[in-house]
């Protein structure tokens, strides 16, 4: 089936979705992890569902959601508040239970008609999470924006858009499930939400104890005419590796580092070097990613509650001259990745908070040679069901600038991982030319796979 060549969407006069019950009028402090320059931005995420009769006959996804949102936020209180900005640039929320903003919405289209204009980057953001007029800022807005659109198939779309200073993706993914199992009965969240945010906040006295080069200023080498500050003509593409692309790939990797090779890992190496080569650098310029890594689990050593919903990670970056990066093979941009990775442990993490209240909350650069990565492939947003099943695509609806997250996706019967990027749109096709190359098959084996890597969407 045909998308419509003019999609309809109708909404309804956005509502604030107050707590359910009474909640504290208090003042809450967020984190120095929370409160850095850096994530004061909403980011847009999007959840696709399929329509399941045999189990929700006749209820309507946008009531049940509704009311499991307001009771949800009598545990999730802070998110019904507004964010104030005292000295020092620290942020404070205001819980006066104000509420998030919520749109009900319908359109003239079916699931199936959509098709891959769901994944990211999105095409229909605008439509399936309209921005309302005074509602995307940071101090004094909703922190939330939910979206339903039901769809004439009986499927729908719940779009949301967070300010990330309140949330990871871990942290939203608690609240979403909390909903999820309100909307299917439950009285009170399995995992009940924790605050806590002092467990993040800087040490008294402050002192960086590592090196972050996420936050260092670089020497600018270039014209400029790369840095997005100045970019008009930015265009979003998607790009699939399956089980070919990441084969090719790790036949480029020397042995001693392919025992300990994941896949985040050798993607990440392989776009960076792909864009940096695409973005013609000079080769004098130092260019940077940063992984964000989540500091929850065992593996980094940082005691948090089961319910902490707060910004709990870090982005340690990569280094290198533009030069060797593009000169050498696959394994040095690999072998760094996986170095400044290892650095991510509990004293970083605290470093990085006494940083931001040393050094004034500096945001990172914005320059277009840094490029931050985040893998949401295992972040659990595809077990969110809300009585309706498990969603047919949920994740971060776009890259946003400098950032591109990794989603899961299945081609076809093959699973695999889409990356979103944001660039210039002749850089755009330098990249696609790069990653096509560094991703071939020998010819031998081209005639046993013609699938394309590139699913694209101007934004």
């Amino acid at each position: 089936m045909m998308l419509p060549s003019v999609l309809q969407v109708k909404r309804l006069q956005p509502e604030l979705i107050t707590p359910a019950k009474p909640t504290p009028q208090e003042t809450k402090f967020l984190s120095e992890i929370d409160d850095q320059e850096s994530l004061r931005f909403q980011v847009p995420v999007i959840m696709c569902y399929k329509a399941n009769p045999s189990l929700n006959k006749n209820r309507n996804p946008v009531k049940v959601i509704r009311e499991a949102l307001s009771r949800a936020l009598v545990y999730y209180y802070p998110l019904a508040g507004r964010l104030r900005e005292g000295p020092n640039k620290k942020l404070v929320v205001d819980c006066n239970g104000e509420g998030i903003l919520f749109v009900e919405a319908s359109a003239d289209v079916t699931l199936e008609q959509l098709g891959d204009k769901i994944l990211p980057p999105c095409p229909l953001l605008e439509e399936f999470l309209f921005n309302f007029p005074g509602s995307g800022g940071i101090i004094g807005c909703p922190l939330l924006l939910v979206q339903v659109t039901c769809l004439t198939c009986g499927g729908f779309i719940l779009a949301l858009r967070l300010n990330h200073t309140m949330c990871d993706a871990s942290g939203l993914l608690l609240f979403l499930t909390a909903i999820a199992e309100m909307a299917r009965g439950a009285h009170a969240p399995s995992i009940l939400p924790v605050w806590e945010r002092e467990l993040l906040f800087a040490r008294n006295p402050p002192r960086i104890t590592c090196a972050h080069h996420e936050y260092e200023d670089v020497i600018d080498h270039s014209d400029g005419s790369y840095a997005f500050s100045n970019q008009s003509n930015m265009v979003q593409r998607s790009f699939y590796f399956g089980a070919k692309e990441m084969r090719v790939l790790r036949k480029q990797i020397p042995p001693h580092l392919i025992s300990t090779c994941s896949t985040f890992d050798l993607i990440t190496a392989c776009l960076w070097k792909c864009r940096t080569l695409a973005l013609k650098i000079n080769p004098k310029q130092a260019v940077r990613v940063s992984c964000i890594v989540n500091a929850r689990g065992k593996h980094h050593n940082v005691r948090l509650p089961l319910g902490y919903y707060g910004n709990a990670f870090a982005y340690p970056a990569a280094v290198s001259k533009a030069e060797p990066l593009c000169k050498n093979p696959l394994g040095y941009a690999l072998e760094l990745v996986k170095k400044a990775k290892a650095t991510m442990n509990e004293e970083y993490l605290r470093s990085v908070a006494d940083l931001m209240v040393l050094r004034g909350r500096p945001q990172y650069s914005t320059t277009g040679c840094y490029l931050i990565v985040s893998d949401n492939t295992r972040a659990g947003f595809g077990d969110v069901n809300f009585g309706w099943g498990e969603p047919v695509f949920a994740g971060p609806a776009k890259a946003l600038d400098l950032i591109s997250f990794y989603v899961q996706h299945k081609n076809n019967t093959e699973d695999g991982i889409l990356v979103p990027m944001c660039l210039s749109s002749s850089a755009m096709e330098r990249f696609q030319q790069e990653l096509e190359r560094i991703t071939q098959e020998p010819k031998e084996d081209i005639c046993n796979n013609l699938r394309s890597t590139r699913i694209m969407s101007m934004m």
